[in-house]
């Protein structure tokens, strides 16, 4: 059976996912962080305010056992806090530690550098395309 357009535009959104998220991971290496670590300090740095343990989870998309397990790891390293919330003594507000600082800079100028990199040769008007397609995907999911 002939692979469709759509089939393998699915297939190669998965690779260069997966092929992007490996490539950063391999020059984060030497920072000593796994994947999933310096995604959890990298979404937490995105927050205005310290999130809920729960937001947190929802932003980084994994489940709320994970992100306690990825939080302990952090936590051991002194890269984040867990505050009690005052109103809810259930909720723990994940506030990142000053010595979390430098090292996001580091994932955000290493990340920005790959970014550059495997966007050379793309426009501006083949990336508006190209997200507006990937955005009507992501509407068509929400629907399912």
């Amino acid at each position: 059976m002939p692979l469709t357009d759509q089939h393998r535009f699915g297939m190669q959104l998965a690779q260069m996912s997966r092929g992007w998220r490996a490539e950063l991971d391999r020059r984060l290496a030497d920072l000593g962080l796994s994947q999933a670590r310096w995604l959890v300090l990298l979404h937490l740095a995105r927050f205005e305010e310290a999130p809920t343990q729960r937001e947190l989870a929802q932003s980084v998309g994994v489940e709320g056992p994970t992100l306690a397990r990825l939080l302990d790891s952090l936590e051991a390293q002194g890269l984040v806090l867990r505050q009690a919330v005052v109103e809810d003594r259930r909720a723990k507000k994940i506030v990142l530690c000053a010595t979390a600082r430098p090292l996001i800079e580091k994932i955000e100028t290493i990340a920005t550098a790959l970014r550059h990199e495997l966007f050379v040769g793309i426009d501006e008007d083949e990336l508006g395309i190209c997200m507006r397609v990937h955005a009507r995907i992501l509407a068509n999911l929400e629907k399912s």
